[in-house]
């Protein structure tokens, strides 16, 4: 791992967490427009640090963990965008929001609990439900009308994502950070009875 990338890519992911006050600044004062063309560089950058750190084996507890912070300020400052800017989507969802935010909050105070240190284990369906949900995300405040085919998919994967989140944190005894995901840490525990 070289120095320069490691820097690179976590100034990437630092843009992010700079980016988050920033775009809850401006839900805040009104200014919708630069917030909705803000928002998707944020969703962007996520993508370019996670392929950026893959390709240049720059991987690190350290980047894992301000990466995963970064990825939950983004997606709350979008969320709050929503609330905000987007009144009568939220109103019309409300029942399937508040489950998502109670497993959302359940997951990370469990995880904080057991190790003193919210989650960061990047699994395949964490990837695939940030990736339906930045894109719901953006289109919502892009387009006159939410997709609510995209909607419905974003939300069934982050529910499968959060329960396994859960059940991860209830067998993990230590943290962890990149686990694939939950088939992937039951073989783990196979391969170690044979």
């Amino acid at each position: 791992m070289k120095k320069s990338s490691f820097y690179i890519i976590n100034s990437i992911t630092i843009y992010r967490l700079a980016a988050a006050p920033f775009l809850i600044f401006l839900i805040f004062i009104g200014n919708y427009d630069l917030f909705k063309w803000l928002l998707p560089i944020s969703f962007f950058t996520d993508l370019i640090d996670g392929f950026l750190a893959r390709k240049f084996h720059s991987t690190s507890v350290f980047g894992a963990r301000i990466d995963s912070v970064a990825d939950d300020l983004t997606i709350v400052s979008a969320i709050v965008g929503v609330f905000v800017f987007k009144r009568e989507f939220i109103n019309s969802n409300i029942e399937l929001i508040i489950i998502l935010l109670s497993l959302f909050i359940f997951q990370m105070i469990f995880a904080i609990v057991k190790y003193h240190k919210t989650s960061s284990f990047h699994t395949y369906l964490a990837k695939g439900a940030a990736i339906l949900q930045g894109l719901f995300l953006i289109l919502i405040f892009m387009l006159d009308h939410p997709i609510y085919f995209l909607f419905y998919s974003a939300a069934v994967i982050t529910i499968l994502d959060l329960i396994e989140e859960i059940i991860l944190v209830y067998i993990l005894p230590k943290w962890e950070t990149n686990v694939k995901g939950l088939y992937w840490v039951m073989q783990r525990g196979v391969e170690k009875l044979n």
